[in-house]
């Protein structure tokens, strides 16, 4: 059996961008993907008129410098996003009230950024729970507050670790919305391109069922295939990594970290109509719901195609995935109408894509830390354990949860099995 250098697990933007890295440093690699389709929570589906739309990750700004220089260097030209008039909130308040409000969660926002990691007041909040002490801020703001921690990290704030969350967000460094722009040619077409550059380095519709490890290399196995290798990069979320039997098992405090994590819960639909209706209007497309919480539609339209993206998120997400998918597009149809008048309620398709209980990515659209004892989870996880290392999203330095994020802790996994390939060859050379 020969051995390769370094196998990766999960053909994602993550494993994709280390893939390819360890690649151009001239190192044998292999890319095992569960699904018989790479982009991992990034993927595409072509709609009943022809358009290929993103059903899963879709939107950037920017300032994402790794991901706006792959699109560049593949040849992509991004779209901006329609956000020219006014945004409709739901129940209904004056456009002015609505902004003061949303002015009022960006500086509450702030002020959990500004929070200090270590302060042992902080340990064992959730968001929930410290919201609730910000008694000096009105209560229709953090309502607002708790209603976007739903919608952008898909779980109740009751559930989040608070001072996980604050380190997430302290990653997030955009200055433009990063909802900015999208690839009219979907995001899923630019990961199809990288992957095309592995050729066939890259196996599809190849599961894990077991990984074998010792100090000096991994057995990765897929039901009756065995593949050897120097370095294993798992790049996989954490609800996922931890579904995979370790032989030997995992050290404790690696299993605890892993298992802090609980998937986002989310569903994305996409409704498609024959124009743009609400620009005539003077609308952008953008709706705002405070209620039911974890609700946000934008324009999605480019070019001939004409649409509405409406993201359900959070308890709200869970409450439909557990409903017939008849009553799900029936509620979203009266939530437009109530928005738009009878045209916004009259589209001629809405697609559904449900990330809840995913199989291959457990969610969307990233993980979350639930435990509220484990402040050192990303740091453990990170270390990973020598021959073994983990990558994901999730544990970004920079974005994490969205695809730059997902590019840039690629790289750095891999440039972390290069260096521990350089300095064994360095260490035999020197015997």
């Amino acid at each position: 059996m020969p051995e390769r250098d370094a196998i990766v697990v999960g053909a994602g933007f993550t494993g994709l961008s280390a893939a390819l890295e360890l690649v151009d440093a001239g190192l044998d690699v292999l890319l095992l993907e569960a699904r018989n389709r790479v982009g991992g929570k990034v993927e595409s589906e072509t709609l009943s008129d022809g358009t290929r739309v993103d059903t899963g990750g879709q939107f950037f700004c920017r300032d994402m410098a790794q991901l706006m220089a792959l699109i560049a260097e593949n040849g992509k030209t991004p779209v901006m996003t329609h956000y020219d008039g006014e945004m409709i909130y739901r129940p209904p308040v004056p456009p002015q009230q609505g902004f003061a409000r949303w002015q009022g969660v960006d500086a509450l926002r702030d002020r959990m950024i500004a929070t200090d990691p270590d302060d042992p007041d902080l340990a064992k909040l959730t968001v929930a729970d410290w919201v609730a002490r910000q008694d000096d801020v009105p209560g229709d703001i953090r309502k607002s507050f708790l209603r976007l921690i739903k919608g952008l990290w898909c779980r109740a704030p009751e559930e989040i670790a608070f001072t996980w969350l604050a380190s997430n967000d302290r990653r997030i460094t955009n200055t433009y919305s990063e909802m900015e722009m999208f690839l009219p040619g979907t995001l899923h077409a630019l990961a199809d391109q990288l992957a095309a550059r592995l050729g066939e380095r890259l196996r599809l519709g190849t599961a894990v069922t077991d990984i074998e490890h010792s100090d000096t290399g991994v057995t990765v196995i897929t039901g009756n295939e065995r593949f050897s290798a120097k370095r294993l990069i798992l790049a996989l979320p954490p609800v996922m990594i931890r579904r995979l039997p370790f032989s030997p098992a995992l050290p404790g405090p690696l299993r605890k970290a892993l298992s802090a994590w609980a998937p986002g819960l989310s569903i994305k639909l996409q409704a498609s109509y024959d124009t743009p209706f609400w620009r005539e209007r003077g609308l952008s497309g953008a709706v705002m719901w405070h209620e039911p919480q974890g609700l946000y539609a934008c324009d999605a339209s480019r070019g001939d195609y004409a649409g509405l993206i409406i993201f359900v998120g959070g308890p709200e997400a869970q409450q439909w995935h557990e409903r017939p998918r008849e009553e799900l597009t029936a509620f979203i149809r009266e939530q437009l109408t109530e928005a738009f008048g009878p045209e916004g309620g009259n589209p001629r398709d809405i697609h559904v894509r449900d990330w809840v209980n995913d199989p291959w990515s457990g969610g969307a659209y990233s993980d979350v830390v639930i435990d509220l004892d484990a402040r050192y989870a990303e740091d453990i996880i990170n270390e990973g354990i020598p021959p073994i290392h983990f990558a994901s999203s999730e544990l970004s330095p920079s974005y994490p949860g969205y695809v730059e994020g997902a590019i840039v802790a690629g790289r750095l996994a891999a440039g972390r099995v290069i260096g521990a390939l350089a300095n064994s060859r360095s260490k035999i050379g020197g015997e």
